[in-house]
């Protein structure tokens, strides 16, 4: 009985767990990291997006809009991996390095991103790990060099 119960568990697990490459036009969802927030990526063709980011931090927000390349990864069925650029505007009340409390701080500059996604083809839904720098060039000079983040999106075609 224990095995039976075991093979069924298994081939549900190996049914529902089939990845495929990307498969979407839009895709919503959240992003967890140094920037937490909200992310909405969208496909101009199979390999090109454009993905918006409103991310909070220092009693702030971040607007990030990128250009994305994304490619499938060579042997490794539903993952693809993606690099783009873009920029950022920033307003904060509590900034890091600003060294007046009293008013607010505003930063522009670029950004560059690079990651890897994995979407499964029986469920519709993406994971993907990202490492995004900023760099400042308008309100501050700082790099924010710890963009690193987490995001699941729900997909729609």
């Amino acid at each position: 009985m224990k095995l039976k119960t075991f093979l069924i568990a298994a081939i549900l697990f190996a049914i529902t767990t089939n990845i495929s490459a990307q498969n979407y036009k839009t895709a919503i969802g959240g992003r967890v990291g140094f920037f937490n927030g909200i992310s909405v990526k969208h496909f101009l063709d199979r390999n090109n997006a454009v993905e918006g980011i409103m991310s909070f931090r220092w009693d702030g927000v971040v607007i990030t809009g990128l250009y994305e390349w994304q490619n499938p990864l060579p042997n490794a069925r539903g993952f693809d991996y993606y690099l783009g650029l873009g920029g950022h505007i920033g307003i904060f009340d509590d900034y890091e390095w600003d060294d007046d409390d009293d008013d607010s701080t505003t930063v522009v500059g670029f950004d560059l991103v690079l990651g890897l996604e994995y979407t499964f083809s029986q469920a519709p839904f993406t994971i993907g790990l990202d490492y995004k720098p900023a760099f400042n060039f308008i309100g501050d000079n700082h790099i924010w060099a710890d963009g690193f983040a987490l995001n699941l999106r729900f997909n729609f075609n």
